[in-house]
């Protein structure tokens, strides 16, 4: 979907005061929605995106831009914690907050441990998206994207975080590990895997696997829902393995310069229709409670959409790996450049 982007600017009075600077993923809400807001309230959204959460964050730490509201994933809204650049959210200014599941509310406290910081806004799963007419075997471990006979026809995702996640849990170990000798060995593996991989891709897989350019993909569940939407030959599964349950969620920076915007924000984003409605359009699970009961049945009854427990049990969200992290990335680098 095509998205309203400019540079967001800081507020400094007068009519600035009716803009609010949103920092997002791209291809994460649905544009209607939007006009929806500014429609209401008579505030500008002013929306630019981000394809990693690696992307975003120097980006928030550094300061020359501004942003009022951003969506993070878990592991970064700890680490923003940690490194104080969140706002701490007063909920009386967010009293939609009331529609939010407490069970990822108690999940949020993994990242948020008093759920003071954040308001969760999606959530799903990392898994393999595989075309039918091209794979004819039982897709149910990472192993697979290692398999020589599907050399050429596998896309990776081109994040150092989930690609070491698929590694890790390949290997049989936790997403989260900080074990020098377990991070270095899915580097390895990802290294060995390299000469079979396409390429490496963000938002670009949907367009590939749609298309029918390759065979398997590492992707998130809600791209999957939307590419299976536009082709049937699609289908989607968690390896047994395991893989990561991941939670985006909206925090208000602590240098937002429109903090009554940005609670007015987050409350429309909260209204069950509204969820319910950007949900749908972004194929990605809704944490609200009354949203889900508006959704379409045959979407949420996916379990792509809504994985079961068994699988939900084998998945581990994401924390922020600390002095680790660096050792994430530059490995990882190595691994695309060699």
């Amino acid at each position: 979907a095509a998205l309203m982007t400019g540079c967001g600017k800081p507020a400094s009075g007068g009519k600035e005061d009716n803009k609010l600077n949103v920092y997002n993923w791209g291809e994460y809400i649905d544009e209607d929605v939007i006009t929806q807001f500014e429609e209401e309230t008579g505030i500008q959204v002013v929306y630019d995106v981000f394809e990693t959460n690696e992307e975003m964050y120097p980006v928030i730490e550094a300061g020359a831009v501004k942003y009022d509201v951003v969506c993070p994933s878990d592991y970064m809204i700890q680490r923003m914690i940690e490194n104080d650049l969140l706002a701490e959210l007063n909920f009386d200014n967010i009293p939609n907050y009331k529609e939010i599941g407490q069970q990822y509310l108690d999940i949020s406290k993994g990242f948020d441990p008093e759920n003071k910081y954040s308001v969760p806004y999606t959530w799903g799963t990392l898994g393999i998206m595989y075309n039918t007419t091209m794979v004819d075997e039982t897709v149910d471990s990472w192993n697979i994207l290692w398999d020589e006979k599907y050399k050429g026809n596998i896309i990776m995702y081109d994040s150092s975080r989930d690609s070491m996640a698929v590694a890790l849990r390949k290997l049989g170990y936790s997403v989260n590990t900080k074990n020098d000798a377990e991070i270095e060995a899915a580097a390895q593996a990802l290294t060995s895997q390299k000469p079979l991989v396409k390429a490496y891709m963000t938002d670009a897989i949907k367009q590939a696997m749609v298309g029918g350019s390759a065979a398997l993909s590492v992707v998130y569940s809600g791209d999957a829902m939307l590419c299976m939407e536009e082709n049937p030959d699609l289908a989607y599964v968690v390896p047994k393995e395991g893989s990561n349950m991941w939670f985006d969620s909206i925090v208000v920076t602590k240098d937002c310069q429109n903090m009554d915007a940005a609670y007015r924000f987050i409350n429309f984003l909260c209204e069950p229709e509204v969820a319910a409605k950007n949900s749908e359009y972004i194929g990605y699970s809704t944490p609200n409670k009354e949203a889900l009961a508006l959704m379409d049945k045959e979407m949420k009854s996916d379990p792509a959409y809504n994985p079961p427990a068994e699988v939900v049990e084998k998945c581990e969200v994401y924390l922020d790996l600390g002095d680790k992290t660096d050792l994430y990335n530059q490995l990882w680098e190595k691994v695309k450049v060699n």
